[in-house]
């Protein structure tokens, strides 16, 4: 079970500069060639719900007007709202409403990530051991990181399902990250900094793993 905290507040900032951050981080993304064409999404959470990257847009030239505000219980675009909102926007919002201090989400196309969560007992939970870089995930034991891994399905708001039942199930503060078999890796943090060095993380976890002979473990869980 999560523990409640207050949701990260930023002073000064509207929904123009939340909308830029989103955009600055999918091109930033784009970039490391971790979003590649139209894939990947971002969000922030905002005091009208979330901003979070519009559904089939290029991730290299991603602007301001590339993205939607959403209400936080039922996905909708806000009034005025004119673009379609991600097809990941299910995942995004099980992610806010099941870890208060999540200021912001990243889903990307990461390829090491993608890989690792590919491999052998794709559902389920790949474990890092004794790997120092795991520190950068905040968890309370770096020394055991297990990431869940949930089966990919055309039925997006399954997979957010299975992410709520998972985050529910979790005795304390999860990992803030999980994979998805075939498809990629989403992280989230306090902020965008956050997320983003975050997904970072797991995904340079997954590349020195491959480096190492695979030696990721993994494990089944009771992920549905």
């Amino acid at each position: 079970m999560q523990h409640a905290s207050a949701p990260l507040r930023r002073a000064g900032t509207g929904l123009a500069l939340e909308r830029g951050e989103v955009a600055t981080a999918c091109r930033d993304l784009y970039r490391r060639g971790w979003m590649p064409g139209t894939a990947g999404n971002v969000s922030v959470r905002t005091g009208e719900g979330i901003v979070i990257s519009a559904s089939g847009r290029a991730k290299g030239t991603m602007s301001r007007q590339d993205t939607v505000v959403v209400a936080l219980d039922d996905g909708r675009p806000l009034h005025g709202e004119s673009e379609r909102p991600s097809a990941e926007t299910s995942i995004h919002l099980a992610v806010y409403r099941e870890v208060p201090e999540a200021g912001a989400v990243v889903h990307a196309h990461a390829p090491y990530a993608t890989t690792v969560a590919s491999g052998p007992g794709a559902a389920g939970q790949v474990a890092f051991d004794d790997w120092e870089l795991a520190k950068g995930l905040g968890v309370p034991d770096p020394s055991r990181v297990a990431v869940p891994v949930f089966a990919n399905r055309s039925d997006v708001p399954r997979i957010a399902g299975d992410l709520v039942a998972h985050l529910r199930a979790a005795p304390g503060p999860a990992v803030p990250a999980l994979l998805i078999s075939r498809h990629g890796v989403t992280t989230w943090g306090r902020d965008l900094t956050e997320a983003t060095n975050r997904l970072e993380c797991v995904e340079m976890l997954c590349r020195l793993v491959l480096l190492a002979g695979g030696t990721a473990a993994h494990e089944q869980e009771d992920v549905l």
